[in-house]
């Protein structure tokens, strides 16, 4: 369970410069799987915090225990901002009870109970998905790095991931110090589609997961696999189900006759945790 926007679980400490800690607690959380399991790319485990830029905003965030934690430096404005990143509205618990009428989701869930799915930006996500594949997360992370610095806002704490107006005109030569390789042509067919309205992320919003997932592979080097991924983390549409290789052998060697239908509506978010569940024991 989380409890936010109440005063059990919010503790402002609000500084000269109109800045302030805000602390939440959340049972059914474990920000280190959920940061660095694949959704989000911009994120980095420093001095014991996770330091990130995301949707043009800076957090530093601090792992206090006892299910307590606090977000560093940031407007209280931002604070609903942060709440819907984190999917701090959305009640696990019954969404993994409901899991674990199935028995291989109530063994992934058991084992990784705290993973949640991020909210994110929809073009960032986009272009981050474009760039991973065919990819590891270390590339991914340095692509994703280079593309801020060259064509990012510069602030104190780093570089905001460009929008898509500051990419308009990009050619993939202009792309080439990303070293991202066939992506890059990606990425520009990507800006152009966008800039156009051929493509329209907000009307996307409003789509069916289908029409939506068509509608994102018009895009070159957008399959089914990215569209999910954007689908999911970009717009919350958590009956998309992104397969990789680990979901496609999950679905083999567990599920041939399909998906259990205690996940309906929310495969997304199975996902994750069977995603984990396969890497970790090699399914």
């Amino acid at each position: 369970a989380c409890l936010v926007g109440s005063e059990m679980c919010i503790r402002d400490r609000i500084t000269a410069d109109d800045y302030m800690d805000y602390t939440f607690t959340c049972e059914r959380f474990d920000i280190r799987r959920t940061l660095f399991c694949g959704q989000a790319f911009r994120w980095k485990e420093l001095d014991g915090r996770f330091c990130g830029i995301a949707g043009g905003r800076y957090a530093e965030i601090s792992d206090n225990g006892d299910s307590t934690y606090t977000v560093h430096g940031i407007e209280k404005s931002d604070i609903s901002y942060w709440q819907s990143y984190f999917d701090l509205d959305t009640d696990y618990d019954a969404l993994i009870k409901q899991f674990s009428e199935d028995e291989h989701m109530k063994l992934a869930c058991k084992e990784n109970p705290g993973i949640r799915v991020l909210r994110q930006e929809p073009f960032e996500t986009l272009i981050s998905f474009i760039i991973s594949q065919n990819n590891n997360i270390k590339r991914i992370t340095g692509i994703i790095d280079r593309l801020c610095e060259n064509f990012g806002e510069k602030t104190d704490k780093g570089y905001m991931f460009p929008t898509l107006e500051k990419l308009v005109g990009v050619t993939a030569e202009d792309l080439a110090p990303l070293r991202a390789g066939f992506r890059a042509r990606y990425i520009v067919d990507a800006v152009e589609k966008l800039s156009s309205g051929e493509v329209s992320l907000d009307g996307i919003k409003a789509m069916d997961t289908a029409a939506a997932r068509e509608e994102l592979k018009r895009i070159k080097g957008v399959g089914d696999k990215v569209a999910d991924c954007v689908l999911l983390f970009g717009y919350h549409k958590t009956d998309a189900f992104p397969r990789d290789v680990w979901i496609k052998r999950i679905e083999q060697k567990l599920y041939p006759d399909g998906l259990p239908e205690c996940i309906k509506g929310n495969e997304g978010i199975a996902q994750q945790f069977l995603f984990d569940y396969a890497r970790t024991h090699e399914i």
